[in-house]
């Protein structure tokens, strides 16, 4: 088999069909984890459990489950029972959970086998996966697997790395404002922030229960389809007729691009019209200043109390501060001792003023208005979806300067207004850069609940842009 293409749908038919056991694609996936140490894409790496899982389903296994006897990986910020759970911070290293969140028991009930919990940017509060609190390799941070010089992205770092390195065809991440849709762009995979309330939280180490949602991320849209059918049930998803699909272009979007995403997008909007797909350009003027309203005021005052609710949970006994005093990154550990733990957030001229009225006034008033105008737009203009980059640059170098709050908000400059309305997207890699030779990504967002109609779409688009070439 050609590991370097096979994709999680062709996994799972050759092992329904009886032509690869399930202990040969986990003992490849594990030996290319091994090889990749570099990458810090992994905190724990179960060879042991992954082994006794696939050699249980070839015993005896059935073989018509949807994942039977495939190996994936999962976030470190989702529980997975008996393997340590520590959302890439120190303080949590030790905790291990007793029982699987339910996304994952959803995929181990349809015949999964996990290798391994992969890194992440700590506490998922970052874009570039930059964590000094765990690495297997040389340097600190999870690594580009087509420039170990670069990020990877974040928060769901190392899984779009193993993705991305072909370690694995498959995985969970998390979202919140662009969490598996970054990495999956940086890295070359595709993914899905599905519609908040779409799958279950319980289980996950949260930053905002308004925003948070655990997303698939995988080779191909397919896959991904794969994966959210696993999880939220329905039949398989065909792919769409791409004449009968109409997508608007917002101008706000396509700001910041560094030449070779610019370059990438129109050639991939060019290539989408030459299938038939109607495209619109589109007014969305509002859009920076009602987001800017919402984004940061929901994400740092709801960060606070579910991360409480979430260590009671635990059981360690952990306080808040325990977990803050403990934080290994300095743009992290900013964050909490500056605006988390005093519960505050800047004021217009700056100063740090109390975050519950600017929380009330986002979560009461502007939620709502984002959510109106996106209802409005995609409604008015009959969409199915808008497209821009998923990030307006390739991939930056790693280190500590990769975590600033400037590159913060660039990378996350298209992904946050809908994670902060709580609609779909989904991330679809395009094209490598003509200069750069990185990765480039096209996100569509959906109306909320649409998620199978964007699937769907996607699906057919994996056959107009086919997969990117596996990194040297």
């Amino acid at each position: 088999m050609d590991f370097d293409q096979l994709t999680l749908t062709e996994a799972a038919a050759a092992l329904g069909a009886g032509k690869v056991t399930s202990t040969a694609l986990t003992r490849e996936a594990l030996t290319r984890a091994k090889a990749n140490a570099e990458l810090n894409a992994f905190v724990t790496l179960d060879e042991a459990g992954a082994l006794r899982a696939a050699a249980a389903f070839d015993a005896n296994g059935d073989r018509s489950k949807l994942l039977g006897g495939v190996p994936i990986v999962i976030k470190d910020n989702i529980e997975v029972a008996g393997l340590p759970c520590s959302a890439g911070t120190p303080a949590l290293q030790h905790y291990i959970p007793k029982a699987d969140a339910p996304v994952v028991a959803k995929l181990r009930a349809a015949g999964a086998v996990i290798i391994g919990k992969t890194s992440m940017h700590e506490l998922a509060f970052g874009i570039s996966g930059y964590n000094t609190a765990f690495n297997t390799g040389t340097e600190f941070g999870v690594r580009n697997a087509y420039d170990h010089a670069l990020i990877a992205g974040g928060s769901s770092s190392g899984t779009g790395a193993a993705i991305s390195a072909r370690i694995v065809a498959g995985g969970l991440g998390t979202d919140t404002g662009g969490s598996v849709r970054v990495p999956a762009a940086l890295n070359g995979c595709a993914s899905l922030r599905p519609t908040v309330g779409r799958y279950p939280q319980a289980g996950i180490a949260p930053i905002s229960h308004t925003r948070d949602t655990a997303g698939p991320m995988a080779a191909t849209i397919a896959d991904v389809a794969l994966l959210d059918r696993v999880i939220a049930g329905g039949d398989a998803v065909a792919p769409a007729d791409l004449k009968q699909a109409r997508i608007g272009i917002v101008k706000t979007m396509l700001t910041n691009l560094d030449a070779d995403t610019d370059a990438a997008f129109q050639a991939a909007i060019a290539r989408m019209k030459a299938q038939g797909v109607t495209v619109v350009e589109i007014e969305m003027p509002q859009l920076p200043e009602i987001n800017g309203q919402v984004s940061f005021p929901i994400a740092l005052y709801e960060a606070y109390d579910d991360l409480v609710a979430y260590l009671k949970h635990t059981g360690t006994g952990l306080s808040i501060e325990a977990v803050a005093e403990k934080i290994a990154s300095a743009d992290v550990k900013g964050t909490y001792d500056g605006l988390v733990i005093p519960r505050k957030l800047p004021a217009p001229d700056g100063t740090l003023v109390d975050a519950k009225p600017i929380y009330d006034a986002a979560i009461k008033t502007a939620r709502p208005a984002l959510q109106a105008l996106y209802a409005k737009t995609f409604a008015d203009n009959r969409l199915d979806a808008v497209a821009f980059p998923t990030t307006p640059r390739v991939a930056i170098p790693s280190n500590p300067e990769s975590s600033t709050l400037k590159n913060f908000g660039l990378f996350i400059q298209n992904t946050d207004p809908g994670s902060n309305a709580g609609i779909p997207g989904i991330q679809i890699p395009i094209a490598l850069g003509t200069k750069s030779k990185l990765p480039i990504g096209l996100e569509l967002d959906g109306p909320a609940g649409s998620d199978r109609r964007l699937l769907a779409i996607g699906m057919a688009l994996d056959s107009v842009f086919g997969r990117l070439p596996p990194p040297r």
